[in-house]
């Protein structure tokens, strides 16, 4: 499952680029594709990034509405751009990606928080993930 790994990683830093951009989703996951086309240092975006993208993509309103709902005590501009951007891509695989189980999720999504984040940063993607694993049924209307 490494390979999954480094596309969530992958797929996250499309994300917090584009948020930090202030660009789609769709034209940063474009300019990565076309930088692995022509440039042999940049390692080719896999299938799974690209999924992971384009699904957070078609489901972004719904995901930042449900973020910034239950996100207690933060607004999805006062949250810090790294988690804002893990939980987008936590949420989406969690709610709409059914075969990955909820657990590996979750903890692939506390990892990159580790990774990239503050050292409150893990907690917090876990309980909110854990808040909508528990919810994920009534989660998914667009």
């Amino acid at each position: 499952m490494a390979a999954r790994n480094k596309a969530r990683k992958r797929a996250f830093q499309i994300l917090f680029e584009a948020d930090q951009r202030g660009a789609s989703v769709e034209t940063v996951l474009a300019d990565w594709v076309r930088h692995s086309r022509t440039d042999d240092r940049q390692p080719p975006v896999g299938e799974y990034t690209m999924e992971l993208v384009e699904g957070y993509a078609a489901h972004a309103a719904r995901i930042d509405e449900l973020i910034a709902s239950y996100a207690v005590g933060w607004t999805l501009d006062r949250m810090p751009v790294v988690d804002r951007n893990i939980l987008r891509l936590g949420t989406y695989e969690l709610v709409w990606v059914d075969e990955t189980p909820d657990a590996v999720v979750i903890d692939e999504a506390v990892q990159l928080a580790k990774e990239f984040s503050t050292d409150e940063s893990p907690s917090f993607v876990n309980g909110l993930l854990g808040r909508f694993k528990e919810l994920k049924p009534s989660l998914r209307r667009d």
